[in-house]
């Protein structure tokens, strides 16, 4: 199940990152030029409108996941503490030379 979650999560993590640097610093359309060159399949106002909602939509489902993840992986340890400082130190003895 954990792995399910971690191949969902990195898709949206690179689909995530495709959509916001597509998009225009000034928060314009698609970044590649004007509407001229996407021909008529959307104008500049729809595709800004599009990039925004799906930057929200992903990025909700990068949260969720992380969460999700979080909580999955809390009681994953193995060991008696969660703390990898509050264990002791494995006692290690000398090789010995022969």
């Amino acid at each position: 199940m954990i792995t399910v979650l971690l191949l969902l999560h990195l898709f949206v993590t690179i689909a995530l990152i495709g959509t916001i640097l597509i998009q225009r610093s000034e928060g314009g359309g698609l970044g590649i030029g004007g509407s001229q060159g996407m021909g008529s399949f959307m104008s500049g106002r729809g595709t800004a409108t599009l990039l925004t909602r799906s930057t929200a939509v992903l990025g909700t489902a990068f949260m969720v996941l992380s969460l999700a993840l979080a909580v999955m992986n809390r009681g994953a340890s193995t060991g008696t503490g969660h703390d990898i400082l509050s264990q002791p130190p494995a006692s290690s003895s000398p090789a010995s030379t022969n």
